[in-house]
């Protein structure tokens, strides 16, 4: 929605991708930001309302990966949405706070050490179901954490196969504009 005020359809720039990294690499710092903030504000509002319409942590948990679920494959979008790590971390923030801890110095050591932002990510979020288990939180939500972390890698599998090849873009670099393939037309209707 960000790069779309401003004319952009971030669908076609860059990698494709909706997020924040990739609104950054397409249009800039402060739009990047404001994707940040509503992909994260999404996934913290998601499961608030998942804690207050039920009893248990059962209940934000499944609000958390609903949110991840919403975030992947947004109906308004053509089911073409983001990676879901923003929206998880929010998710996160709210229901396991301190399991986002261990999450985020694997990602701010991986990320500083190799310059890769999936590989940063995808790391953080496969120990974050160890860690919710390791602080004790509540079962329900080290399996929404392990579903999460399940969602977001088969939503990396392009960054996987490209770090394995070698050709992953590090965090600064330009990526090449996506093939014409599966992109809905830049005219129409609300996106």
């Amino acid at each position: 929605m960000v790069a779309r005020i401003l004319g952009v359809d971030i669908r076609r720039r860059g990698s494709g991708n909706i997020g924040a990294t990739n609104v950054l690499r397409t249009v800039g710092w402060t739009p990047a930001f404001a994707t940040l903030l509503g992909d994260v504000g999404k996934g913290y509002v998601a499961t608030w309302i998942g804690s207050w319409a039920g009893a248990g942590p059962a209940w934000a948990g499944a609000a958390a990966v609903l949110a991840i679920i919403g975030n992947c494959w947004p109906v308004f979008l053509g089911f073409r949405g983001g990676k879901g790590v923003a929206t998880a971390l929010g998710a996160f923030l709210r229901v396991t706070p301190w399991a986002l801890i261990p999450a985020a110095v694997v990602f701010a050591s991986l990320f500083a050490s190799f310059r890769f932002v999936s590989l940063a990510s995808l790391c953080a979020v496969i120990g974050l179901p160890l860690a919710i288990l390791a602080l004790q939180y509540p079962v329900a939500l080290a399996l929404a954490g392990l579903a999460v972390a399940v969602i977001i890698v088969a939503r990396h599998r392009e960054n996987i196969q490209r770090l394995l090849a070698g050709t992953e873009p590090r965090f600064g670099e330009r990526v090449p504009a996506p093939s014409a393939e599966g992109v809905p037309p830049a005219s129409g209707g609300p996106r």
